[in-house]
């Protein structure tokens, strides 16, 4: 699914590279944990799987794709493969919150039965249904966060990614919002989650990449 190689990324000239020579293989199906100190490079590498950022060197593939030699018009077709949530969540406040998650729907020219029977699918899955005529401004964090997963859903993606996806959510919510993860999981999605939660790791066995000034750590070192 993910091949990264020889990956490294700079934002300014002159600046200590946010990505170094990072090298990764994430097979199809797999559930992911991205982990590491703030300003390892965590966010970064998920900007770089869904061509929100260039590497500097290297080449990354995204399901075949080489995300590093993409030309800008083929960027949409790339983002419709892949749901993101990010850690500040980014909905629209004037739009409700079927608004929100038909959005992606909208835009990759959907029709309008198929669009309101997707919507009306995922926000029964996260428990919201019975809020979709409601602005996200007037909904808590962990509401708003189940949107956020919610229109990362609606497309059916093969790869999910999610930032920070459990930040600043109590633990009842933490459990749900791993639940709604670990079911699309289920369901085939590729799932990588970038935490410093050392709880949620505890908690949930899965494979865990840590990264350190950029770059990978062997897990033995």
């Amino acid at each position: 699914m993910i091949q990264a190689y020889h990956v490294t990324k700079v934002y300014d000239r002159g600046d200590k590279p946010a990505l170094s020579d990072l090298n990764l293989e994430i097979d199809r199906g797999e559930f992911v944990f991205l982990t590491g100190p703030s300003g390892a490079g965590k966010t970064t590498f998920l900007r770089l799987l869904f061509a929100a950022e260039r590497p500097t060197r290297g080449q990354i593939l995204v399901n075949g794709r080489n995300v590093a030699t993409l030309k800008t018009r083929q960027i949409p077709f790339l983002r419709r493969q892949i749901g993101v949530i990010f850690q500040d969540f980014k909905l629209i406040g004037h739009r409700t919150v079927e608004e929100n998650v038909a959005y992606a729907l909208h835009v990759a020219g959907g029709s309008s039965r198929r669009i309101r029977t997707r919507v009306d699918h995922v926000l029964r899955a996260v428990g919201l249904a019975h809020k979709a005529h409601m602005l996200p401004p007037r909904l808590s964090g962990g509401e708003q966060q189940r949107i956020a997963i919610a229109r990362a859903l609606v497309n059916d993606p093969v790869l999910l990614l999610a930032d920070e996806p459990t930040g600043n959510l109590d633990a009842e919510i933490t459990a749900e919002i791993m639940a709604l993860l670990e079911q699309a999981n289920a369901r085939g999605s590729t799932v990588i989650v970038a935490t410093h939660d050392l709880g949620i790791l505890e908690r949930y066995p899965k494979r865990t990449v840590r990264l350190k000034n950029g770059a990978t750590v062997d897990p033995s070192a």
